[in-house]
């Protein structure tokens, strides 16, 4: 008798995971592993349901903790369903709140099989130029379409349907159980609700209705747009069955480092090296941006860490458009070679120095003072 898989493993989840976290990982692995994606893959029809009983078990707060305590021995004489016997689309319409967030609005079952297609997902990179301007990028994926010799019917021409027996041509059987007490009504597994079956298979799909297919379409990116958001593309998912309305696409953004910036919110921050004596004497540099060089002015007496701040040359507000700022971190650099002349002046500077004008030195010796008593 071969051993049932421990549920935490099928959903690669930890025994402490919150149900959020058990339901995006069978999210996960419903959109890896329906049969609608798979046709005619039979292992991964079995990890789909699989997958589907683990999180039926472990969403359950009653059922989990008799899990937990004696694992599947734990589980015999509890009410629950045999997933092993069941169509796709049955467990679709059990978890309708899973596919319905995976599908962007559902899974719309019925007499005739019409449901939503699928939504997809891609990812794009971009840099902080991009973000900052915005930009129209050409996506290129690769979606499950309508086979174009069957037009998506999945059928040989010139074929005509025949009712299916096991339904008598309504799309749902009924089931019956704890000797007869409920019954359930559900998608006929056999025609998966369409009423009708063909004798005779597209050889090009085989029967699927669906051929992978590469479309490159073109999406504006907006200006300000952060790390990890995404773009919804309406009607470039999938197809959906018998008819129904395609799904969406989404379009998740990765944001590359940047070689001078880096971002926080809209703000840009950005570290600069300066000298010892444009530090005391004060200096009018120029300093890169998103826009190209603007001016900034160093007081004199500036020190090591201080922020200077360039008003609305930051990144524009992915709502409003109103900039953030750039902040510029000043770096004191001293140098590590010094001429005999050099030398020589900084000799007789330091005679006259003063470190009573110098605010951390004084901080520093009066935190001394107090510390030792002295």
């Amino acid at each position: 008798m071969a051993t049932k898989a421990d549920y935490y493993e099928i959903l690669s989840v930890d025994r402490n995971a919150d149900p959020q976290d058990i339901k995006r990982a069978y999210r996960k692995m419903a959109m890896k592993y329906h049969p609608d994606r798979n046709p005619g893959d039979k292992q991964a029809e079995q990890k789909f349901k699989e997958s589907a009983e683990a999180y039926e078990v472990l969403t359950d707060a009653d059922k989990r903790q008799r899990y937990d305590r004696y694992g599947h021995e734990g589980l015999r004489g509890t009410s629950g369903h045999d997933f092993r016997n069941m169509d796709a689309g049955d467990i679709s319409s059990m978890f309708e709140d899973i596919f319905g967030d995976l599908t962007g609005g559902g899974r719309r079952g019925g007499r005739d099989g019409v449901r939503r297609g699928y939504d997809l997902e891609t990812q794009i990179e971009l840099t902080l130029e991009a973000v900052n301007t915005g930009s129209d990028r050409d996506i290129e994926f690769t979606r499950q379409d309508h086979c174009p010799k069957c037009s998506g019917s999945g059928v040989k021409s010139g074929t005509q349907p025949v009712a299916c027996v096991t339904c008598g041509g309504v799309g749902v059987v009924e089931q019956t159980g704890l000797g007869g007490m409920f019954r359930m009504r559900t998608t006929c597994p056999a025609c998966r609700g369409a009423g009708k079956l063909y004798k005779e298979k597209c050889t090009a799909c085989r029967g699927s209705g669906r051929q992978a297919k590469k479309r490159v379409i073109q999406v504006k990116i907006p200006a300000g747009i952060h790390d990890g958001q995404s773009i919804r593309i309406q009607g470039e998912g999938e197809p959906g069955a018998a008819g129904g309305q395609r799904g969406d696409l989404y379009v998740f953004v990765r944001v590359a480092s940047h070689k001078l910036f880096s971002r926080e919110d809209d703000h840009l921050v950005l570290r600069m090296p300066i000298s010892l004596t444009q530090a005391a004497l004060g200096a009018d540099v120029q300093v890169p941006t998103l826009d190209g060089k603007s001016d900034l002015m160093i007081k004199s007496g500036t020190q090591h860490g201080d922020l200077l701040r360039l008003a609305g040359k930051g990144l524009p507000d992915l709502r409003s458009g109103r900039r953030g700022d750039l902040v510029v971190v000043v770096m004191i650099e001293v140098p590590k070679k010094l001429t005999e002349k050099q030398k020589h002046l900084l000799q007789d500077f330091a005679e006259t120095e003063n470190y009573q004008f110098m605010p951390e030195s004084t901080s520093f010796w009066s935190k001394i003072k107090e510390y030792v008593g002295t």
